[in-house]
């Protein structure tokens, strides 16, 4: 069985307006906005399902960081696909940074995701003609408003796009040794707060879609 889940209704509902119930088995999850709600429900639903779950799909919306002169640039609806995950602010908020804590502390903050379904999935999107983008996450638990921070993370980290989940699922599924991917469409840029600019519906619709797609694409 595989378990499709995403952060909110928003993102989830045109999701089930997709699915057909073609290909592989699928159930759905919305976790709730943000590591702690991701975390607790996600466990609960593993700790509680009558299938074993065989794969879990993330997918939701991002917002892209402005990458450095030079290197490839998420643009708005475009499609993302982690290899790996990164909890990006857990520590001591300063005015120009993050001090990050001892590991003795705060645990694994790096999460690579699983190279088999990122494999399938690029598989499965190429064919279908769709191109996508694939890199570091990273998450947060307060959104960046500004460029300044954004700029931060993305250079702590060599990071392609931001969200507020996907650390939560992949140390989750990492505990429960459950493959994972994650996919986000870019919904808005990580830069001053410019929520005019923002494409939220769309990049919510082109997510779902192409979860759908390679869901339908995989065998498990």
């Amino acid at each position: 069985m595989i378990l499709a889940l995403a952060a909110t209704e928003i993102e989830m509902q045109p999701f089930l307006l997709q699915w057909s119930g073609t290909g592989p088995s699928c159930l759905t999850l919305v976790t709730g906005v943000g590591p702690m709600e991701t975390a607790f429900r996600l466990t609960r639903f593993l700790c509680e399902a009558n299938e074993r779950v065989h794969a879990v799909i993330n997918f939701g919306i991002g917002g892209a960081y402005l990458q450095p002169v030079g290197h490839p640039q998420p643009e708005l609806l475009e499609l993302c696909l982690a290899e790996q995950e990164v909890v990006g602010d857990l520590g001591i908020c300063l005015q120009n940074g993050v001090e990050y804590l001892d590991r003795s502390l705060t645990g694994e903050l790096t999460f690579p995701l699983d190279s088999g379904l990122l494999g399938i999935g690029r598989k499965i999107l190429v064919e279908a003609g769709e191109q996508c983008f694939c890199g570091v996450f990273v998450t947060v638990n307060a959104a960046s408003a500004t460029r300044e921070r954004g700029d931060m993370l993305q250079g702590r980290w060599q990071g392609l796009c931001e969200n507020m989940e996907g650390a939560a699922v992949a140390r989750v599924c990492r505990e429960f040794a459950i493959p994972c991917m994650e996919l986000r469409a870019i919904s808005n840029y990580v830069e001053d707060r410019k929520p005019q600019n923002w494409r939220l519906y769309e990049a919510c619709l082109k997510a779902a879609q192409l979860a759908a797609l390679i869901i339908k694409g995989m065998s498990v």
